[in-house]
């Protein structure tokens, strides 16, 4: 069994999402948990309620940055003005490490706000992972990309998901963010077996989890984050973290928010799954 290696970054344990609808909540009742996330573009401001809440939150807990508009795959030129931003707020936060997704969304004087997918082909593999390189030197700090949940696929494509994503990161250097629920729901909308997808992840390269809720629609199925986490993904995610041991493990909601008691019980199923493999593991030595 191979297993996370990469020992100079901790595990922070179960983390969640940080979201506007809970600031009062946990900053009056200081619940226990292990750490929050954040939309590094949110706090990427000069001042203000943001920023004050992030302050408070910071005072309390771990915090770890993830972006949503980097657009790694894009063909304009990287943004060192928005890069400069970002690397000001990792110093406020003290993150850890910095993710965003491994996707495109702008064109010259054009930001699509969205996660597109990218053609799986040697010259993105090689075009994604310089830039991705570029972004880690300029940060000094750990890097990560996220695999998409995707909806369409590329007549170009000249190999599987997984394999242009672990070529992407081992020749750029930098590590994955793994989305469980991602791969899930990739695996129904292409039909592909999502443990074929997990068989060549390369483990020691996962320095965060991501978990999440979703919307099947049948025929095809939706990246919703506004669902508890389906019996499927908490299956997959039990069989992923066997592999990578602890790392990181942050669940994503977004949409028709619990109360916040119940999101955390709901990102606790993670810690029950994690210490369950941990026994096993224990037991084997």
């Amino acid at each position: 069994m191979l297993r996370n290696t990469h020992t100079s970054i901790r595990d922070l344990g179960i983390g969640i999402g940080l979201r506007s609808e809970h600031y009062q909540e946990i900053l009056q009742t200081e619940p226990i948990i292990d750490w929050f996330e954040i939309i590094s573009e949110n706090f990427m401001v000069e001042g203000g309620k943001p920023l004050e809440m992030l302050d408070a939150i910071l005072e309390k807990y771990p915090v770890v940055q993830h972006g949503v508009s980097l657009a790694i795959g894009s063909p304009d030129p990287l943004d060192f003005t928005y890069l400069r931003k970002l690397k000001t707020l990792s110093r406020r936060t003290k993150t850890p490490w910095l993710s965003d997704h491994l996707s495109w969304g702008k064109l010259e004087g054009a930001h699509f706000h969205d996660l597109l997918p990218l053609p799986y082909t040697n010259e993105m593999i090689d075009y994604v992972a310089e830039r991705a390189s570029i972004v880690q030197d300029f940060l000094e700090i750990p890097f990560a990309l996220e695999n998409l949940s995707s909806y369409v696929s590329y007549q170009m494509d000249q190999m599987p998901e997984w394999e242009f994503y672990t070529a992407v990161i081992e020749k750029a250097g930098i590590y994955m963010m793994l989305d469980v629920n991602n791969i899930y729901v990739s695996s129904r909308n292409h039909n592909f077996d999502p443990r074929e997808y997990c068989a060549h992840i390369p483990w020691n390269k996962v320095l965060q989890i991501h978990i999440a809720g979703h919307t099947d629609q049948g025929d095809y199925v939706l990246d919703t984050h506004d669902h508890r986490v389906s019996d499927a993904v908490w299956n997959l995610y039990g069989e992923v973290i066997a592999q990578t041991g602890p790392v990181s493990t942050l669940l994503e909601w977004d949409q028709h928010f619990l109360s916040f008691e119940d999101t955390c019980k709901e990102s606790l199923r993670a810690k029950t799954i994690r210490e369950y493999y941990a026994n096993v593991s224990a037991k084997t030595i």
